[in-house]
């Protein structure tokens, strides 16, 4: 069965870090792009960061210079590096992904075909 599995959120103080993870089974991992979004209360769905087959990673303004997608293949895992975090990165945090069997296409965050989302892992940044 497919699934992805995040973990790693938790309540950190602005300006504060934290890495989130998304272990994935059931799939062949590498023929995959995957997306990092996000869900607060009283927003819209917002993409974050995309990863594509080569490693390239794509982000949401709001994001750049402080957040780093990343992959371990070996790991069947995406990992999201979340830097200088501020109170708006709040937010429920999922991982999803899209079937991309040439590593160099290019991935973005705001395609709405991201499939298999796990549950998410809650991220809280307040003083």
């Amino acid at each position: 069965q497919v699934q992805l599995v995040e973990s790693g959120g938790g309540l950190v103080q602005p300006g504060g870090s934290l890495r989130i993870s998304c272990v994935t089974s059931g799939f062949t991992f590498d023929y995959n792009s995957f997306v990092w979004f996000r869900q607060a209360p009283g927003k819209e769905r917002e993409g974050v960061s995309c990863i594509n087959g080569n490693g390239d990673g794509n982000y949401a303004a709001s994001v750049k210079g402080r957040f780093t997608i990343s992959r371990d293949n070996a790991k069947s895992t995406v990992y999201l590096q979340m830097n200088n975090l501020k109170p708006e990165d709040t937010a429920v945090y999922y991982c999803a992904r899209r079937y991309t069997p040439s590593p160099v296409w290019r991935c973005s965050v705001n395609h709405r075909d991201y499939a298999n989302w796990g549950q998410g892992t809650q991220v809280t940044v307040s003083p």
